[in-house]
């Protein structure tokens, strides 16, 4: 069966700020190699864009500390590697590392026995990562994939500078956001932008809005598969929501031409065309590159997602991407495997990535990093980012990685129907209702 990998990090080209913070840390430069597998050779195949400076530096170390046991990495961007990664675990021939989500493409992975039980090995890794996160690596508690970069609630971004102008704040509740949509319309600014047309950053309102009203429970019957769960009041009073925003032309009438990737959505943001955009933690380095002197001016402002008066959700309940992580392939040679494994164990959040981290203002989840976050200037995204996950109730994984393929797909297809008007609710919810 074929895999479908559903995209989540919003790829963008590496950042020439970014290459050149990290060159303050590491001056040698990463050699970037085209995908090919060798299991006699550790490789493994990683995402361009975002944070990619920090794990190519990670990589650098490991292969100048081990020139006899050296990683050859390739780095792909979105779709790319998203096929390229189905098409070889078809063939039996993945990279030694295996980058995902966790979710149910990682159950897929150690149902059919893909990937390799680490529990034994990774103690000392995952004795720096915030239990939350490393929990996602574990089918049946076991350890199969390890957190490998920056964890990735999803975050209201704005525009402070546009919002000072009109005079609004920040929205505290779904009733703030409809009314600020108001506003912004009559001074001629897109209220919210929308990458509509890469479909996957319409998950995250259907997410939101639907744990704001119902909890982690209602999803939780999704992936339960119980019978009718995509019918549950929450998901179609979300779905509502979404039609009301719409409806109110949050999100412009060309929101179905805007793509993630290239950062179209975020980019509108930045420079002051729309006031807000509903995207994750990953793409921070991509406002640092498309608006350096909105954020040396504190032009750029992020804020949880608004409440739901009278819902049952937490307001301080997180949605997004816990990290990515890495596997490693049970089709690797023994000695690769190993190489892969001691990579895990030496490299990954140690104090040095800890701090390339930071220095791109990301944030890793690791344990204890207050210290290290207060010690930096301008540090309050970090800080917002961090408590954000670190009080969070519950971190739901974005449903796109959740769901097996064979619902993610649907789901995409379906809810982009509800955002375009060709779809009601409940046409929506039948739809899924049939992909239990």
């Amino acid at each position: 069966m074929r895999r479908r990998y559903v995209q989540i990090l919003a790829g963008a080209a590496g950042s020439s700020l970014l290459l050149a913070a990290c060159a303050q840390e590491d001056p040698q430069a990463g050699t970037r190699a085209d995908p090919a597998v060798d299991t006699h050779a550790a490789t493994a195949w990683a995402l361009s864009g975002g944070s990619d400076v920090v794990l190519d530096g990670a990589f650098e170390t490991w292969n100048g500390d081990h020139p006899d046991d050296t990683i050859e990495v390739s780095w792909l961007e979105n779709d790319a590697y998203k096929t390229r990664i189905g098409e070889a675990l078809e063939t039996g021939e993945p990279p030694t590392l295996i980058l995902g989500w966790a979710g149910a493409d990682l159950d897929r992975l150690v149902a059919e026995d893909a990937v390799v039980d680490l529990s034994d090995a990774v103690g000392p890794v995952l004795d720096r990562v915030l239990p939350a996160v490393a929990a996602n690596g574990e089918v049946d508690g076991r350890t199969y994939a390890v957190p490998n970069n920056q964890t990735q609630p999803v975050v209201l971004y704005y525009n402070a500078q546009v919002l000072e102008r009109v005079g609004l704040e920040p929205p505290e509740t779904f009733d703030d956001l409809l009314a600020a949509v108001d506003v912004l319309q009559d001074d001629g600014v897109l209220p919210i932008a929308l990458a509509g047309g890469s479909r996957w950053p319409e998950l995250m309102y259907i997410q939101y809005l639907t744990d704001r009203v119902g909890g982690p429970e209602v999803f939780q019957r999704v992936v339960d598969g119980e019978p009718g769960a995509w019918s549950d009041p929450a998901i179609l009073e979300a779905l509502r929501m979404i039609r009301q925003l719409v409806d109110a032309g949050a999100f412009g009438d060309h929101f179905t031409g805007t793509l993630a990737d290239g950062s179209g959505d975020v980019s509108l943001v930045a420079s002051g065309q729309a006031a807000f955009v509903l995207q994750g933690a990953w793409v921070y380095p991509d406002f640092l590159t498309e608006a350096p002197a909105l954020i040396a001016n504190d032009g750029l402002g992020f804020a949880r997602f608004p409440d739901v008066e009278g819902g049952a959700g937490d307001a301080d309940n997180v949605v997004g991407n816990p990290a990515n992580f890495w596997s490693v392939s049970s089709a690797a040679s023994p000695e690769a495997q190993q190489v892969a494994i001691d990579f895990l164990v030496e490299q990954t959040y140690a104090e040095r990535e800890v701090d390339r981290f930071l220095i791109v203002r990301t944030v890793p989840p690791v344990r204890d990093l207050e210290r290290q976050i207060k010690r930096l200037e301008n540090a309050d995204y970090l800080r917002f980012v961090y408590d954000m996950v670190e009080s969070a109730p519950h971190f739901q994984l974005s449903w796109d990685q959740a769901l097996p393929p064979e619902q993610a797909g649907p789901l995409l297809d379906n809810l982009h129907l509800v955002f375009t008007g060709e779809l009601s609710a409940r046409g929506f919810a039948d739809a899924m209702n049939d992909t239990l």
